[in-house]
């Protein structure tokens, strides 16, 4: 089953549709609608079947699994709004195929590419954040036999009014149909070595496909002067894919000007805050979907921190760098590194 594209518009498939929210939380057939109006004052008058569960609560400290899919299949589309309190404290985690540890681990805003615990628009071609904090996601997710989403809330307070649905479609994948897979990390570059580091440890087959950071700039002047590295299958010292500039991996130029801000279907900078008295912070991605770095054995992914100093050399910068690496591979995944906690998390 292909991703989306205009030819296949037209082509009748073997698939069924379903569909996850507070309003039918198994997703099943004719079970939308269903819940009682008893405690939901908008909805007593009209009765059942009239928005009487339109959102849920997260209590604190506690997993809320948003869905349990059996079967094979793929999602097709998240979204998801909250406070954006939740941007940071509340963990989004998937799992497939009965895996017992996550294939995506990642911060629910930055899953969304609103980091620094921020809300923000983005308008990309499989993210987009859109007034005010509805987050969508449209990365295609393909399980062969299950599929589990939760949302940790980590906070010591009930977050209430979490709204979401899960759209996706039950149908056969061919076997050599890779995972999906979202990894956090978060790194506090030093002069001595001014480099994050966005992946590494990956091992097995698949292709890189996107790149969001949120980067907190700790210096005045620029600090965008590093270069992306992609160590392929083997690489140790050099990388097989090197680039020239953290705006030029990003589709930008010339330090982005003043400080101008873009969306396009494939890379932007949506982020450029700075206010007196505060720390600048950005946020940045880039999705590799004409261009996905293949690799066949390993990957390894860093950017490095660089900024000028007045002699005209580079400066190496001490940066509050934040990133999500998105990837497929065939399974089994390695180990993701130790979740950070949640106030290794906290940037607002």
């Amino acid at each position: 089953m292909d991703w989306f594209s205009l030819s296949n518009l037209a082509r009748l498939q073997k698939a069924v549709t379903r569909s996850i929210s507070a309003e039918n939380p198994d997703g099943s057939k004719s079970g939308g609608a269903r819940a009682e109006p008893e405690d939901n004052l908008a909805a007593t008058d009209l009765g059942k079947g009239w928005k009487a569960r339109p959102c849920i609560d997260l209590p604190a400290g506690e997993v809320t699994t948003l869905a349990e899919i059996t079967g094979s299949g793929t999602i097709q589309h998240i979204w998801i709004t909250v406070d954006s309190k939740a941007y940071r404290d509340c963990v989004l985690r998937c799992y497939w195929d009965d895996e017992k540890s996550p294939s995506v681990e990642v911060p629910l805003g930055d899953f969304f590419a609103n980091g620094h615990g921020m809300r923000y628009n983005v308008n990309s071609l499989v993210v987009a954040v859109n007034p005010s904090g509805g987050f969508n996601c449209y990365w295609p997710m393909p399980f062969h036999r299950n599929a589990k989403i939760t949302i940790e809330n980590q906070s010591d307070e009930v977050i209430r009014h979490f709204f979401y649905q899960i759209t996706y479609a039950l149908h056969e994948h061919q076997p050599d149909t890779a995972l999906f897979h979202a990894q956090w990390r978060r790194s506090l570059t030093s002069r001595e070595h001014p480099e994050h580091t966005l992946l590494d440890q990956v091992r097995g087959q698949g292709h890189y496909v996107g790149t969001f950071i949120a980067w907190t700039q700790m210096s005045e002047g620029w600090w965008g002067e590093g270069e992306i590295k992609f160590f392929v299958d083997g690489d140790r010292e050099y990388p097989t894919i090197c680039g020239t500039g953290t705006e030029d991996y990003f589709g930008g130029a010339w330090c982005f000007g003043e400080g101008e801000t873009y969306n396009t279907p494939f890379l932007g900078y949506p982020l450029c805050y700075k206010q007196a008295g505060g720390v600048p912070k950005h946020g940045l991605y880039r999705w590799h979907l004409p261009d996905p770095i293949r690799f066949e054995k390993d990957l390894q992914v860093t950017i490095q921190a660089l900024g000028w100093w007045p002699n005209r050399k580079y400066q190496p910068l001490t940066d509050d760098i934040a990133s999500v690496a998105y990837w497929y591979q065939s399974e089994p995944h390695s180990n993701f590194p130790a979740f950070p906690v949640r106030h290794e998390r906290f940037s607002r």
